[in-house]
């Protein structure tokens, strides 16, 4: 045994022990060891051998292959990321002095990289206010730049999710693990849910479900039900990263989170990740595959960011007809995150006129970047004659440089394509000729003639 294989996974082993939801007392137990090994091993103190992670495998359920290989890559890249930042870019710092430091002071790199992403989030609420004074508490804006500044992945999130999404499988489906845990699912009439989709009667031991659910919102909602039982601890590890201003701000934060949770259960990563490549991210078929909704696969779509096994990086925005913005997730930084999608010219205001049409269109910002915008009406609520619902049209966006991977712009000339100048709002935008402005841009003065009108609706100096 002297010439035992062994490596060092602390960050990875702690990782897993939250995942698992156990104390360090608890994983000695199991393993047969004293807490304070255990302790060692996650400040890398004392390395994991082969036979620990046969036993790690065992107990736990875990595939031994990607546990060794897992040791810590995750937290090596999103630490290499955050450093490839401008704010580092006069520092001479290589790949393998990061992985020092993340593997020989684990505790000490977390929190630089907790520091770094209240450092971001800082950034994005000064974006949101175009670097004037704030006008109040903004919970919605909060819950947002939280997401952002994550580039909306959650990775321990998605592991729990994983294992979940597993064993739901394998007993045969939601109503089956529930009656596990000795809980009844009941599908009944609106009127006995008073207003709710979901309710949870403890003393009774049942779920109820709004009978008007389809099967990918009634889904959705046992999923909720599966997170608030079995996630709520590593949802509000999540939060405890955060700072917020406003108590509704982080109740916001925490239904996106839980409902980032629920969507990981039904599209578990890493069979998710690997359809949408094979099926180039066509976003009906993978509806259909893993029986959810069209806005569920644009939202989930958003989230696959893990490092070494990113999918496209998407923008996603959802609007009703009159321009109110409901939901805006960003994966990948894109400018007009930030500033919402109120541009006349992007062919998501034309959704409504096309219900239910998947409408492509390239577009282009004011300062040359252009991105592939996948566009479609959804639906929400509904389910009866008499229900109310509403219409919203979803864009799920992607930088032009990765439209080639899409079903969409597969056949594309990319190289030839003429995109539609947009701009992220029109006080930001200073396209001059553009006959659809509400507004004049700032820094521009207007013409003050009177013995001629231009075309455009407002008149623009050229200087």
């Amino acid at each position: 045994m002297a010439n035992e294989r062994s490596i060092f996974m602390g960050p990875r082993m702690r990782r897993l022990r939250r995942e698992l939801g156990l104390t360090q007392a608890v994983m000695a137990e199991d393993l047969n060891v004293s807490p304070s090994y255990i302790a060692l091993i996650e400040t890398n103190q004392r390395p994991v051998t082969a036979s620990m992670l046969l036993k790690l495998a065992e107990i736990y359920r875990i595939d031994i292959g990607s546990l060794a290989r897992g040791a810590g890559d995750d937290f090596t890249a999103q630490m290499s990321a955050a450093f490839k930042d401008s704010l580092f870019a006069d520092l001479d710092l290589s790949p393998l002095e990061i992985q020092d430091f993340g593997s020989t002071f684990p505790a000490t790199a977390e929190a630089v990289m907790r520091l770094y992403t209240a450092y971001q989030e800082g950034q994005l609420a000064l974006a949101d206010q175009g670097g004037g004074e704030t006008v109040g508490p903004d919970p919605v804006g909060e819950a947002r730049r939280f997401l952002a500044a994550r580039k909306n992945y959650f990775s321990d999130i998605d592991s729990r999710a994983e294992q979940l999404s597993i064993e739901i499988t394998r007993v045969g489906g939601f109503e089956k693990y529930f009656q596990d845990q000795r809980l009844r699912v009941r599908h009944v009439p609106s009127e006995l849910m008073t207003g709710f989709l979901r309710r949870f009667e403890p003393h009774r031991r049942e779920i109820l479900l709004d009978e008007t659910l389809d099967s990918a919102g009634a889904n959705f909602q046992l999923a909720l039900q599966t997170i608030y039982m079995e996630m709520i601890d590593i949802i509000t590890d999540q939060l405890n990263t955060g700072s917020f201003e406003t108590g509704a701000g982080e109740k916001l934060t925490r239904r996106a989170l839980a409902n980032y949770a629920a969507g990981a259960i039904l599209m578990p990563y890493q069979a998710f990740a690997r359809a949408a490549e094979n099926k180039y991210y066509d976003i009906e078929v993978l509806a259909r595959q893993f029986g959810v909704s069209f806005e569920q696969v644009a939202h989930r779509l958003t989230t696959l960011q893990k490092p070494g096994e990113a999918g496209v990086p998407f923008f996603f925005i959802r609007l009703d007809a009159a321009g109110n913005v409901s939901k805006r997730l960003d994966g990948a930084g894109f400018p007009f995150a930030r500033h919402g999608g109120s541009c006349p010219l992007w062919v998501l205001h034309k959704a409504f006129s096309q219900p239910r049409q998947v409408l492509t269109q390239w577009v282009e910002l004011p300062d040359g970047e252009r991105f592939f915008s996948i566009v479609r009406s959804v639906t929400a609520g509904g389910g009866g004659y008499d229900r109310p619902s509403v219409e919203r049209a979803i864009a799920l966006c992607c930088s032009s440089q990765h439209a080639h991977k899409l079903i969409y712009a597969k056949d594309s000339n990319i190289a030839a394509v003429e995109p539609t100048p947009i701009g992220v709002t029109c006080r930001l935008c200073h396209r001059a000729d553009c006959l659809a402005r509400a507004e004049p841009p700032i820094g521009r003065s207007l013409l003050t003639e009177d013995y001629r009108r231009p075309a455009t609706p407002f008149g623009l100096a050229d200087t």
